[in-house]
Formats: structure tokens, sequence, C-alpha cells
């Protein structure tokens, strides 16, 4: 397996460990007054920069991928969604489906590293 697709896998296991964070702190907040809600962008951010959609950065300050190595989870504020009596916008129904959706997401990076693994293990031990 490339050094590619490892990079990768690492880079989506990192997203997914700040995905559960961000989720987490959300949660944590749910009764906090003016508290908007954080998630985090890394799939579409990948997958524009794989079909050569990315930006191009032109200046080491600029936010920009070019290609699919470059990417990285970005935590942005959700302003979209309904907002309750006391400014805050967590919604505890949808944090507790974006967190199983993001634990059944890690669990499957996880099997997928570990299947790499034994078939590298496979191959040297023969």
């Amino acid at each position: 397996m490339s050094n590619f697709t490892y990079n990768l896998m690492k880079q989506a296991m990192d997203a997914t460990s700040l995905r559960q964070e961000t989720i987490s702190s959300n949660i944590a907040n749910v009764n906090t007054p003016e508290y908007k809600v954080n998630k985090v962008e890394f799939e579409s951010l990948l997958n524009k920069a794989s079909n050569g959609l990315g930006l191009t950065k032109t200046n080491d300050r600029h936010l920009g991928i070019s290609s699919a190595a470059e990417a990285a989870p970005i935590v942005t504020k959700r302003t979209n969604t309904a907002v309750k009596d006391n400014g805050n916008n967590v919604d505890i129904d949808m944090e507790m489906t974006n967190q199983a959706e993001n634990t059944l997401e890690y669990n499957a990076l996880v099997s997928q590293l570990n299947a790499r693994y034994a078939m590298l293990r496979s191959v040297i031990t023969k």
C-alpha cells in the first residue's frame, strides 16, 4: 500500500477524532446561552481536491489545498440552523446522530487500517 493511502487514512482518522471532540463540546454546551454549534469539514474539502477543484495556495497565510494530500479538517460554526430563545443552536438529537455516524466512520477506518497491516504482516512473515 502506498504512503499516499496511509496518509489519507491518517488524515481521515484525524478528522474523525477532531469531529468527536467538536461534537462532545457541542453536547456539553447544549444549555449555554449564545453558544453556536461547531462542525468539522473534511470530506467535502478532500472531494474537491481529489476532483481537481481545490484552491491553489498562493501565500503561506492563505487557506487552500491543491491536492488531496494537503486536505486537513477545518472547524467552522454552524449558523444556518434554528436558534433557541437563549441564542443557542445546539440540536441534541442531531448531535447524537452525528456522534453515532462519526463513531461508525472511525471504526470503519480502524478496521480498514488493521486489515492493511494484517496483509503487510502476512507478506513479511511468508
